[in-house]
């Protein structure tokens, strides 16, 4: 396993983990700087970010401050109530695609949805079956227009507490099921991003994350899991405030062959978005060095 310990040449941060600071949203623009002024070296921004600031002046910047991004966030919410909604996904997730390429995204992080309107609190159907067809349908056209780019998938698993409103793929057994259907020879272009907050109770994790495999490992995000959590979505936990094992899975996914970025995915609109941007990426990096 790496030794993190020395630097932070490996870390990456989620844009998320620091888009509120001090309560306020913070333009993504202001995050790059404020990386780029502790050496960090890489991060994963988010879509609605990235238009507010104007693609191609995000692009810039990253390049010159020699920033790479260890994802993009996000592409998926495939399913749809009619083949109207359907089509209007694909086309998004089209769109996301050729974003990702333009900042040169280690891959684009798919989200893959569920029951359609459940976000807004009353969804168009409840037969989860039928939303994880539509899923599968998705990420299979998304997957032929994304080998034409060259612009790598990764299918991240969400926790069951959210297979209602934002992802009905679960465990990473089921998103590598998908992925060994749709890419057997397991060329690179669809794989999967783990995030620890998601999978870690899994009695599968780690016998699914050898069967991933370096081709199928495109993205790791850490942070922890609170006790008591106060909010199922936003109250994620700094890494070492919490309970997952985290070096153990770090050990699992170096010796499945990864070999990437541990991206910084935090969540916490009662704790770290209330504290200064500065304060969260330096323990970002302490606990980085530390715990992960």
């Amino acid at each position: 396993m790496r030794d993190f310990t020395q630097d932070h040449r490996w870390l990456s941060i989620n844009t998320a983990t620091v888009r509120k600071q001090r309560g306020a949203e913070v333009p993504l623009a202001h995050i790059i700087d404020q990386c780029a002024e502790r050496g960090i070296r890489a991060i994963s921004p988010w879509r609605d970010q990235v238009a507010a600031a104007g693609l191609d002046a995000i692009a810039r910047q990253l390049r010159a401050h020699g920033m790479e991004l260890s994802g993009y966030c996000r592409g998926g919410f495939f399913p749809a109530a009619d083949t109207a909604g359907l089509r209007a996904a694909l086309d998004d997730n089209y769109r996301a695609i050729d974003e990702a390429k333009t900042l040169n995204a280690a891959c684009l992080v798919l989200v893959v949805g569920a029951l359609p309107g459940a976000l807004d609190g009353t969804p168009h159907y409840t037969d989860i079956s039928r939303a994880r067809s539509e899923v599968f349908d998705g990420i299979a056209a998304s997957l032929e227009y994304a080998r034409q780019v060259g612009m790598p998938l990764a299918i991240e698993p969400l926790h069951p507490m959210q297979a209602a409103d934002r992802a009905c793929i679960n465990t990473l057994e089921q998103a590598l099921d998908i992925c060994d259907k749709l890419d057997p020879q397991k060329s690179g272009a669809l794989g999967v991003a783990l995030d620890v907050y998601h999978v870690w109770w899994d009695p599968k994790l780690q016998e699914q994350i050898a069967r991933a495999g370096k081709e199928r490992l495109l993205a790791f995000h850490v942070c922890d899991w609170r006790l008591p959590t106060r909010d199922l979505l936003s109250d994620r936990g700094m890494m070492g405030d919490g309970v997952i094992e985290l070096k153990k899975i770090r050990q699992w996914v170096e010796a499945a062959g990864f070999d990437g970025y541990s991206e910084v995915e935090i969540f916490s609109a009662l704790d770290w978005w209330q504290r200064t941007g500065g304060e969260t990426l330096d323990t970002c990096i302490a606990r980085h060095r530390s715990v992960v």
